[in-house]
């Protein structure tokens, strides 16, 4: 699911929002989230999960095209990481399963 079909699903499911609203309120949860997480902050949503920042040092890396060895430096990766409640309802739903099925 792509955002704009994110708008469009709560648009859907809340007639008395106009979709131009519901696209301010979505883009407002996700900017909060990503300045939170470039403060360095953790933000987590009970019952879905949190998301944080991990640093990776720099590092020696290779060019994969020349093999030639090439400076990595550091950097901040976000992570997010599923709540109890967001495991159980996947596993739950047969995802899990179907995944397994098909590899």
């Amino acid at each position: 699911m792509i955002k704009s079909e994110l708008v469009l699903k709560i648009a859907e499911q809340n007639p008395h929002l106009y979709q131009r609203d519901v696209e301010t309120l979505v883009n407002a949860i996700l900017d909060t989230i990503a300045e939170a997480l470039a403060r360095g902050d953790r933000v987590e949503l009970r019952g879905f999960g949190a998301f944080s920042v991990k640093h990776r040092d720099a590092r020696r890396g290779r060019n994969p095209r020349t093999g030639a060895a090439v400076a990595v430096s550091e950097k901040a990766i976000p992570v997010f990481k599923t709540g109890k409640e967001m495991r159980q309802r996947l596993n739950a739903a047969g995802i899990g399963e179907a995944a397994q099925a098909a590899s």
